[in-house]
Formats: structure tokens, sequence, C-alpha cells
């Protein structure tokens, strides 16, 4: 149950809701327990006059003590009762014995990794519905869409521009379709590969606002005709084709800036001049539109239009790297591998010593030592804590596996998923056992 208040009576514990949407404020959740008189000063400066709040998950209980005011005149009859009580016996310390400290070291963890999954999920599913909504308005409403995927790239570089590093990791749980998905994780993959590069806030806009809207040209095509596929007639893949000068026109339509159009006509043009549909070389790309066409690459191999034909993170970045590296500017090849890791998030692997694993973030100063989800049947899943492969010098990876090759139980246990989602979080994370830093 939730309740309106007024701005003016916010206090500390209590538990908010912004309805805003995610991009229209700085705070990493929409709704969330009030712990700092900064927040409320924060939310009052968004130009809100009343919100939504939940009695029962807020904590408002002061933690002042009552004192008596000076000008009360204590009874005499007081003085007595004042007198302090003879103090009690301290009760004995309860010593933990080295499993009890474990065991609660442990539960500390499970908890922390527990949270972060789920702030990690919210704000994805937050930045989704955002996207969904500024794709519903570009055939009418072309100008708000703009505004509204303007609005959510300024959010994510809110969130993502910020002091020390970030962390990149895949979700297991998200409910969104492809076209979705796809354009997500092609807009933080290519915005965290613009901090890298250090693009000023102008660039990362144009990268982000670019990236959300690469394919906004297939809105107007039939669904045969959105994702290309060698057995395809020859007019539907022509058509295929055609959505990148629609997207161009739909650009037009939104006024979207000369940077993030740029991105639009060239995230299928090659390094090499390979691509389409004016055969551009490395030379005559944008930056932003370089980086925007090596992402996309790398999630369509991993998510094509048939499932059956999709590639594991390795292997895409393996095919990508040994069969058209020359396709791609050669630079931000090299960074890309760097930051997402040898065996990126979302991999199955065998470790050296034989035990089983899914890769669930990658630390890029050490791409070898990824932190993993160890296959270990005499713990619940929902229990497994995530390994960090760099404190373990004496393990490493051995090989990187298709899920086809696990046995059923490995398979349920480590449930890599067919649809991989990338999403980012900072770098606070990480050090309590779960998160891969991206160095930039």
């Amino acid at each position: 149950m939730s309740a309106t208040i007024a701005v003016d009576d916010l206090r500390v514990g209590m538990f908010i809701h912004l309805d805003l949407g995610w991009w229209a404020h700085p705070f990493a959740l929409s709704s969330f327990r009030l712990t700092a008189p900064d927040q409320i000063a924060t939310i009052k400066g968004l130009g809100v006059k009343q919100l939504r709040w939940s009695p029962e998950k807020s904590d408002t209980t002061s933690t002042e003590a009552a004192a008596p005011s000076a000008n009360v005149e204590v009874p005499a009859d007081a003085e007595t009762a004042a007198e302090p009580a003879p103090p009690s016996a301290t009760p004995p310390v309860a010593v933990e014995t080295p499993q009890q400290q474990l065991l609660r070291e442990r539960r500390v963890q499970i908890g922390a990794q527990r949270e972060a999954n789920r702030v990690c999920a919210r704000q994805y599913n937050e930045a989704a519905k955002s996207w969904k909504e500024a794709a519903d308005l570009v055939p009418n409403k072309p100008e708000r869409a703009r505004e509204t995927a303007e609005a959510l790239t300024r959010a994510l570089l809110t969130k993502m521009m910020v002091d020390g590093e970030l962390c990149i990791r895949v979700l297991a749980e998200v409910q969104a379709d492809r076209a979705t998905t796809h354009a997500l994780n092609v807009a933080v993959i290519a915005l965290l590969m613009g901090r890298v590069f250090g693009f000023s806030e102008s660039e990362m806009l144009d990268v982000g606002v670019g990236a959300l809207l690469h394919d906004v040209g297939k809105l107007e095509l039939p669904e045969r005709a959105r994702y290309i596929d060698p057995q395809s007639a020859a007019a539907d893949q022509a058509l295929y084709r055609e959505h990148v000068a629609r997207g161009v026109a739909q650009g037009k339509r939104m006024g979207l800036s000369a940077g993030a159009m740029l991105v639009i006509a060239q995230h299928h043009e090659m390094a090499d001049g390979s691509g389409f549909p004016q055969k551009l070389n490395v030379d005559r790309m944008t930056a932003a539109a370089r980086i925007v066409a090596l992402v996309n690459r790398y999630d369509n191999l991993c998510d094509p239009a048939v499932p059956a034909h999709a590639l594991t993170p390795h292997e895409a970045l393996s095919l990508i790297f040994a069969q058209t590296r020359t396709k791609f500017d050669a630079s931000m090849l090299n960074a890309f591998i760097r930051m997402m890791g040898v065996y990126p998030p979302g991999s199955v692997v065998q470790l050296t010593d034989d035990r089983l694993a899914l890769v669930t973030n990658v630390n890029s100063t050490r791409p070898l030592k990824p932190r993993v989800l160890l296959f270990d049947p005499a713990v619940p899943v929902d229990e497994a804590l995530h390994i960090n492969l760099e404190q373990h010098t004496d393990l490493g990876i051995r090989r990187s596996l298709r899920p086809q090759q696990l046995s059923h139980d490995a398979l349920q246990y480590l449930s890599p998923r067919q649809r991989v989602v990338y999403f980012f979080e900072p770098a606070q994370a990480s050090n309590s056992g779960y998160g891969q830093e991206i160095a930039a």
C-alpha cells in the first residue's frame, strides 16, 4: 500500500516512489528508502510537490533521546526516583567459532549479492520501459520519441559518468523482447566504449541516442524483413538493407543531432569498405559509428534472428577477431576485447581443475581471470557465491563450452541464457564479491 505525501514532509527512513520514470531523476532506482537529508534536497530540486510513499516499508523511528526542558520544574520526590540503579551484571559476550564466523560472513555476502542483482535488474527494466516508450512514439510523435531517447541516454550517462570504475554484468532474469534487449545491449556497451576512449559529453550523447535508435528504420518493415537470414528470399534481404535509409528518414522526422544521425546511417558500414549502404571505409566513418558497428555485430552474433544460429559470447568474440577483424577499427576492436574479456559474461567455461562455470563478470585488467558462478551440486544455486578467479592464482579457464556440451544438471544449474543481456553498476558492488571492473 502507498500513500501521497508532500515533499516538504519527507523524512529520512521513508520508502518513496518517484513516478517520473527512471530517466527523469539521478537516483539508482525510482523506489527506495531515503537514507540522507541530501536525497530529500535533491527531490525538492526536481520540482516535485508531492509523491507516493509506502509506510509499511519505511523506518522513521527517531533515534533522538527525549530530554526534559530546562524550564520544567522537577518535583522533589523525583530526585529519589532519578537516582541511578545499581549496575546490573553485564551479560557474557558470545564468542563466535571460526565456522560460525564463516557462515555469518557468507550470509552477508549472499545478501549483498542478491541485492546487487535486484537493483541492477530493476534499473535495466526501467531503462527497457523507457526505450519501448520511445519506440512507440516514433510513428506519430517523432519529436517526443527523440526527447525520450535523449532523456534515457542522459540518465544512463548520469549513472555512468562517475568518478572511479564501473562494473559490467550479465543479467539472468529479464522480461523484454529482442528489439529492446538488442537496443540496450548496443547502447550500454557502446557508451562504456565511449567512456574508455574519453568521449566528451556531447559525443557520448550522440553515441547513446544513435545506438538506442540505430534500428529505428525496421519499425516500418514487415517482421520477416527485420532480421537478415541467409535463407531469406532475395527480396526480403533487399528490403532489410533499406532499414538504414528508412532509419535516417525517421531520424530527420525526430530532429536528431547530426552525430546521432551518422550513427544510424553508418552502423552497417565496415572499416574495409565492405559494408552497406554506401561502402564507406574506416576513414569516412565517425568514431561513434565505428563503435556501434562493432558492438552491433557482436550482439547480432550472440542473439541472431534464428536462435539455433546463436554463438556463445566467447565464440562471437573469437569469430570477429579471427575472421572479420579487418572489417572493424583495430584500436576499437582491441579495446572491446580488453573491456569484455577473452571470455565475455555469459560464456560457459571449463576450469583448469575440470569444474564447470558460467562467466558472470570479467575483470578487464586480467581478462583470463573473470568472475564465475561455479557449478556445485552440493550448494543450492540461489545460495552460490560468484567466485573471483583473480583471487585464485592456481585456478584458470581451460576452454569455452557450448551449452549443449553440459549435462542436464549442469545446464539447469548454470542456466546460460540464449539471449545475453548486459548492464552496468558502480564498482562498489564488485568489492562485495560479484562485480567486474572496467578500467577506463
